[in-house]
């Protein structure tokens, strides 16, 4: 996002704003990850540490759902540049 026609002040206070709204998203994907991976996986709850069977399942769904949010990421961003390469050719 180009800001420069804003005055400092205003730049400040649109960074603040993305930075706020990067944040929610961040901790908002962080509790989806927690709430999926513990409900498909802590299923025992007759001990308070996780069994074997349910660390492994843990390690593994977290790692599916990263792997995921990185390939949404980028394909995100892959679109973005060529939105932005449409845009510059017209």
């Amino acid at each position: 996002m180009d800001f420069s026609h804003f005055n400092s002040a205003e730049q400040a206070h649109m960074t603040k704003v993305i930075e706020k709204r990067q944040m929610q998203d961040f901790l908002k994907m962080y509790s989806n990850l927690v709430e999926k991976c513990f409900n498909t996986c802590c299923n025992d709850f007759t001990s308070k540490a996780l069994s074997s069977k349910e660390e492994t399942c843990i390690m593994n769904c977290t790692e599916k759902f990263i792997k995921h949010s990185e390939r949404v990421g980028a394909r995100f961003a892959e679109a973005n540049a060529e939105t932005m390469n449409a845009a510059n050719q017209s």
